[in-house]
């Protein structure tokens, strides 16, 4: 197959010149979109005080988000498609004004595709804390400066109760389907346990019932990467010029999550031991193409993304856990009542297929009884992106039960 070109996965390919050259600029303090820059095919929702779990409150927040196809007259026919750590709201369409990247999901979403706009309205938000158009860090709060570090510690839960304000706002009651994968996994299985009469259908694409320990401890070191930055300064680094933000942090940090997402076999499949030009990496000062591969896609990260909200995002994937004050997940995952498809891949180390089979086992109606699809990718944890073909012929078999 060809190798997938979202920017929400990367493509495994060996850095050529053409690609070092896009990344000849310094980059900006924030990757972030702001009030000012093209608005590309973004609406804007916004909403008054928000109170978050923890008690912090936000006196008010806005939700970007983008549409596709016709709401029904019968408002019967939503789709919610949420998107990843790193994703947005621009699930399908070019790169252009406004959008540093194509659409994450272009062959999945669209007229006749398995989420088929001619016959689903889909509405794909940016979650709150993230940073591209929904309030997070890099948004201005009431006195004119960024919130930055001051931002509140948010939650999945925090996030679905905005984006469930969201659809209230759209006059959308009840969810013919939510679709998520990743981090938009645990909104949806969030939607599916939290809102169970707002919910007709759920897809939980590798995505895990609760954040366990090992994968709050790869987060950590993620999380550290940029705070011991010097230029993060705590957070506070919008005013900050081109070349003196907290970027090698933040790339850091996506290089050490590229490694999770992507699995071993692939890797090294792709790059084996060949170098990045002629000059050896053996004691000669030159780089294995694998690490020029991490670097030059850490590097591309920092100029469409945020630090903070990074830190922020990754915060709340920590707090997922669908059992929290709920009697635990067995008894969590009995309240839903969605028709559910529950993906795995089983190459994915970030989260293994064996907390996809606990979701399956636990909620009532699934499409395929106790155990969860089992989808086989050399891709890992990214092949739910990757994977469209297979990942398709899933959804479509959801959207008609």
């Amino acid at each position: 197959m060809d190798w997938q070109t979202s920017e929400d996965t990367v493509p495994s390919a060996p850095v050529t010149e053409a690609d070092a050259r896009l990344l000849l600029g310094r980059p900006p303090a924030t990757g972030a979109w702001r009030d000012g820059d093209p608005v590309g095919e973004r609406r804007f929702a916004s909403f008054g005080a928000f109170r978050t779990e923890g008690g912090a409150e936000l006196p008010a927040y806005r939700i970007a988000y983008e549409t596709w196809g016709e709401l029904s007259p019968a408002r019967d026919n939503a789709v919610l498609v949420l998107h990843a750590l790193t994703g947005d709201s621009h699930v399908r369409g070019p790169a252009g004004p406004g959008h540093p990247t194509a659409g994450w999901w272009d062959d999945l979403v669209g007229p006749g595709a398995a989420i088929d706009t001619d016959r689903w309205f889909v509405v794909a938000p940016n979650m709150l804390g993230g940073c591209q158009g929904s309030t997070g860090p890099a948004s201005i709060a009431p006195d004119g400066y960024e919130w930055a570090s001051r931002f509140p510690y948010l939650t999945i839960r925090d996030q679905v109760a905005a984006q469930a304000q969201l659809a209230d706002a759209l006059g959308i009651q009840r969810w013919a389907a939510v679709v998520g994968g990743s981090m938009g996994g645990m909104h949806a299985l969030e939607w599916a346990v939290g809102l169970p009469d707002r919910v007709a259908r759920a897809a939980v694409l590798s995505a895990p019932p609760v954040n366990t320990a090992d994968q709050i401890a790869l987060n950590s070191v993620q999380m550290e990467a940029i705070r011991i930055d010097p230029r993060f300064s705590g957070g506070e680094f919008y005013d900050a010029g081109d070349g003196d933000g907290p970027h090698r942090g933040l790339a850091l940090a996506r290089r050490m999550a590229l490694l999770n997402y992507r699995s071993p076999m692939e890797l090294n499949s792709r790059f084996q031991r060949t170098w990045q030009s002629g000059v050896s990496p053996l004691g000669s000062g030159g780089r294995f193409a694998v690490e020029s591969y991490l670097d030059f896609h850490g590097n591309k990260f920092t100029r469409r993304f945020d630090a903070n909200s990074y830190i922020t995002l990754v915060e709340a994937m920590n707090s997922h856990d669908v059992g929290r004050d709920r009697g635990g997940v067995e008894d969590a995952l009995r309240r839903v009542t969605a028709t559910t498809l529950v993906l795995g891949i089983d190459s994915d180390r970030l989260f293994p297929i064996d907390g996809q089979h606990r979701i399956a086992r636990g909620i009532p109606h699934t499409l395929d009884g106790e155990e969860a699809v089992v989808l086989a990718s050399d891709f890992g944890h990214d092949g739910f992106l990757i994977e469209t073909a297979a990942v398709a012929g899933y959804l479509r078999r959801l959207l008609e039960a």
